[in-house]
């Protein structure tokens, strides 16, 4: 059954039931008389649009029933476009309903080429949502730099697109070799600041008695060796973005003076008296965790609040499903050009062998790996031995889809069991399946209860 042309009627009312089942036959419809049989057909048949009458039993005068159904239906899957059908002096609960996350309403008696144009427009535009999701979800580069295919970094760009054009200082958070720089420098390209410099500098990697001079500038004469006025990086990202890298290892001496920058957007060179107005996109980033260095009397509490207006947690290499495969391909195409060289791809125990890696130095370490394999590849793909990854072989998650998805139903089939305590019928109504299906995939899997084979 195709669940995108299914309709799930709730109504309690046996006649009522016929004549909208016969009505709708350009859908796929499915009829619940109650609340229980509503939420079990939800799971089972995953509707798109759902026409739900609020006079549920065992209560229908105030339609509370109808209303408890409309928020489980919705917290089950949020995106259902559901039609709440009522009686005509019932108007005050249809706007609760809608108010709850309800599509529209209908008022009884019942007209069936009204309501049959409001399930149209409703399976139209869960039909225009899919679409639109689709199409994000399809981007295999959403953001200039950024590779991603997986949920986690679709969610991230997006949430980049909606915080670049604004001038809110922003941390970047993240394991080494996350991307960090790249992601400040998308938000950079997407402001309206692109056009301008965008300067960056690596607490970590400048000595700490430099490193003021090398933010701020200074004056002819200030030091010993200071022979000329000098701008500070600050001073050059001035009308552009400037980001500060590793501020987790910004000495606590500056980081009061970066505070009093971030407050009062100006400068002053060391050895000057003059206050120079910056205009500047702060972006930070760091790998450690501040909040621990906050206890620990290593990093400023309000120098954290300052920089940290919106925070963006960058997910590891190893949290990505499907990334590593994506972006190693990209670097493989990029240093094959680079290197002249005919690689065209990987073989397949290579390619299994980088998306069950687990990657401690996330895309920089695959970035070197890839870098190394076309260089020192004899043939036009990759092999598992060219990766030199340190493992064996892995006969991890198969391609074959029939092995996927026997691996994916066993172990959903497992959870269910766990959470109902064994109870077969519990665990099929949680599966959406019913009794002699779950029956079925438990002699197809051959599973077990309690170390016991289940029978019939």
């Amino acid at each position: 059954m195709d669940n995108n042309n299914i309709l799930l009627i709730v109504e309690d009312d046996p006649g009522l039931q016929k004549q909208l089942k016969w009505s709708f036959e350009a859908y796929q419809p499915v009829i619940a008389g109650n609340k229980t049989e509503a939420i079990a057909s939800l799971r089972r048949f995953m509707p798109r649009v759902v026409t739900l009458d609020l006079g549920l039993p065992p209560d229908p005068a105030n339609a509370s029933e109808g209303l408890a159904t409309l928020k489980e239906i919705l917290e089950l899957a949020p995106s259902t476009k559901v039609i709440v059908v009522t009686g005509n002096d019932d108007r005050e609960n249809a706007i609760k309903a809608v108010a709850q996350g309800a599509y529209d309403f209908y008022q009884k008696p019942i007209d069936i080429d009204v309501l049959t144009l409001i399930i149209e427009r409703a399976f139209q535009l869960d039909a225009l949502e899919r679409e639109n999701l689709k199409l994000q979800q399809n981007s295999t580069e959403p953001l200039s730099g950024i590779i991603a295919s997986c949920k986690k970094m679709q969610d991230l760009s997006r949430m980049i697109e909606k915080v670049a054009p604004t001038n809110a200082t922003t941390l970047l958070l993240g394991e080494s070799g996350t991307g960090k720089e790249v992601i400040a420098k998308a938000i950079h390209g997407l402001s309206d600041r692109s056009n301008k410099p965008f300067i960056a500098v690596n607490c970590a990697a400048i000595p700490e008695n430099l490193l003021e001079s090398e933010l701020f500038g200074y004056e002819k004469g200030a030091f010993t060796g200071a022979a000329q006025q000098t701008k500070g990086k600050i001073e050059f990202a001035h009308k552009g973005t400037f980001f500060l890298d590793e501020i987790g290892d910004l000495p606590i001496g500056l980081q009061a003076k970066l505070l009093r920058f971030l407050q009062e957007r100006t400068i002053e060179r060391i050895g000057g008296r003059q206050e120079i107005a910056i205009d500047v996109r702060i972006i930070c980033a760091t790998h450690q965790n501040l909040e621990t260095l906050i206890e620990e009397g290593k990093f400023r509490r309000d120098l954290y609040y300052r920089i940290s207006e919106i925070t963006i947690n960058i997910p590891p290499l190893r949290e990505r499903p499907g990334d590593a495969i994506i972006i190693a391909t990209a670097f493989l195409q990029r240093f094959s050009k680079l290197n002249n060289k005919k690689t065209k791809g990987f073989t397949q125990e290579a390619a299994i062998a980088i998306e069950n890696y687990p990657w401690p130095g996330n895309i920089r370490e695959l970035e070197n790996k890839i870098k190394r394999a076309v260089i020192m590849s004899e043939g036009t793909n990759i092999t598992f031995d060219d990766l030199e990854l340190g493992q064996k072989k892995d006969e991890s998650m198969p391609f074959n889809l029939k092995e996927v998805r026997e691996a994916a139903e066993t172990l959903a089939i497992k959870r269910a069991l766990t959470y109902c305590n064994n109870n077969i019928s519990h665990t099929a109504k949680l599966l959406g399946v019913t009794r002699p299906t779950l029956y079925t995939l438990f002699e197809k899997y051959g599973m077990q209860i309690n170390g016991i084979a289940v029978d019939r």
